[in-house]
């Protein structure tokens, strides 16, 4: 063995037992972090040494140092935000990528991952029962999904309007007119703004956050009435998966009214794309391939490694016009395989659609659709069983994989929100829904098991005593 393997082997082997160290102390931690960035500022910062430390030992050093700082997030007991956990053969495949260290932004010249990518997104469309003939692209997170599929959007509108947004940018462009509902995430807001499409129209929902047909369709005629028989470009997002509910939009219905009005439909189903898997979940959502273009998250509720974003566009070629880079030298035909750095913004990435795959790999249909059921099923636990103590207010229908509650007033639900993130034993995020404080709970971990309801509903059950006190 070479010097250069033999580095190579202690600084995997040392990764390797932290890890396993890290993983193994998931089910009895404290979830919360330990210490602040500050505090452990002087840990990692101070002057660049002038001499290096053997590679082994940098990661022994990394792993100790971090630890006070780490959230177990992969915990079964982690029910913040809404972040996932990691399968076995989806963390397993990210090795493998990180040491491949392919730059996966090129059929030629990385066509395993390529391939593998390019069936991650045939079985994606398979499973979810989305078009076919869609294009599937993986970037950082849903933030930037929704963003590749509303730059789609942008350009197929702007096309159909008979302006050049290639040769002459936005200035003297017509204006896309974009319709939100009024509880979407706020990410669809920054993509539009990242795109210089301006502030959208807001259209409003019901008490589980679901948009109204009639009312979107009140906002298009509004908005588009003045066309005087020029067509004027619409942009539609609609929601899989409401933040604080769990609800979806009605899509058949809200896709039918946008579509009268010549508007793009995009979904943001950051967590909630994944009910498309199960078909007891089909009235959740009905309609949902009708729409153009859709953004969600495989670290969410398939559990992937950070990160994992994937955008699925049904018009090819205005996801490959948007987002390609059109040169001599790069020449792709627009009904071809095309190249990975087409569907998404970067041009040079790591091969995320390996996990993804090695997820699907591992779990088949079936697997997929047994643990999107079972998240629902622990959800509907945490509802009922949180319900049934005194003083406990769940806000929410449960369908999907939230929960809501509140405990009284704002000043007791956030007393007993801080309680709970102090006690360690479950995280749980505070929010604000319907002018209310709340305490929300996400189940997004495919290890959240019949325990972790018991410790989360008794966490929560000790928090309310204690600040009843």
């Amino acid at each position: 063995m070479s010097a250069r393997e033999e580095r190579y082997r202690d600084a995997l082997e040392a990764a390797a037992g932290h890890a396993r160290q890290w993983l193994e102390s998931q089910g009895t931690r404290r979830i919360g972090p330990q210490a602040t960035a500050a505090e452990l500022a002087d840990d990692f910062g101070g002057p660049l040494p002038e001499q290096g430390m053997p590679a082994a030992e940098v990661v022994d050093y990394l792993a100790a140092k971090a630890e006070p700082g780490l959230m177990a997030m992969p915990s079964g007991r982690f029910f913040g935000w809404v972040i996932g956990g990691t399968l076995p053969a989806a963390l397993a495949a990210d090795w493998l990528v990180s040491a491949w260290d392919q730059n996966a932004g090129l059929r030629f010249a990385t066509p395993a991952t390529a391939a593998i990518e390019e069936a991650a997104g045939k079985w994606i469309l398979e499973l979810l029962g989305l078009p076919e003939e869609s294009d599937v692209g993986f970037a950082t997170g849903a933030t930037m999904a929704n963003f590749t599929g509303l730059a789609a959007a942008r350009w197929r509108l702007m096309a159909d309007a008979g302006w050049d947004l290639d040769g002459d940018g936005l200035s003297g462009a017509p204006r896309i007119r974009c319709f939100v509902g009024q509880e979407r995430h706020d990410t669809i807001d920054l993509g539009l703004r990242y795109l210089g499409l301006g502030h959208p129209t807001v259209v409003p929902s019901d008490r589980q956050g679901r948009i109204i047909p009639a009312e979107l369709d009140c906002a298009l005629d509004l908005a588009l009435s003045a066309r005087e028989g020029r067509p004027v470009p619409a942009l539609v997002c609609l929601q899989a998966g409401n933040l604080h509910s769990g609800a979806f939009d009605p899509f058949a219905e809200a896709i039918a009214v946008a579509k009268a009005h010549g508007a793009w439909v995009h979904v943001d189903g950051a967590f909630g794309l994944w009910a498309a898997a199960v078909p007891e979940l089909s009235a959740l959502t009905a309609g949902l391939r009708l729409a153009d273009s859709w953004g969600t998250d495989a670290h969410k509720t398939l559990n992937v490694p950070y990160d994992c974003g994937i955008a699925i566009v049904r018009d090819a070629r205005a996801l490959r016009s948007a987002m390609g880079l059109h040169t001599s030298y790069l020449i792709q035909a627009a009904d071809g395989a095309g190249d990975p750095f087409e569907s998404v913004p970067e041009l040079s990435r790591r091969a995320r659609g390996v996990p993804v795959w090695a997820a699907l790999k591992s779990l088949g249909r079936d697997g997929v659709a047994g643990q999107v059921r079972t998240l629902v099923l622990r959800a509907a636990q945490l509802a009922e069983q949180l319900a049934a103590l005194e003083g406990v207010e769940v806000l929410n229908d449960v369908d999907y994989t939230q929960v809501s509650l509140a405990f009284g007033d704002d000043a007791v639900t956030r007393a007993v929100t801080e309680r709970i993130i102090s006690d360690g034993r479950v995280w749980m995020s505070g929010s604000r829904w319907q002018d209310r404080d709340i305490l929300r709970i996400s189940v997004s971990n495919w290890s959240t098991d019949d325990a972790d309801v018991r410790v989360a509903v008794d966490a929560v059950r000790d928090a309310l005593a204690a600040v009843r006190g």
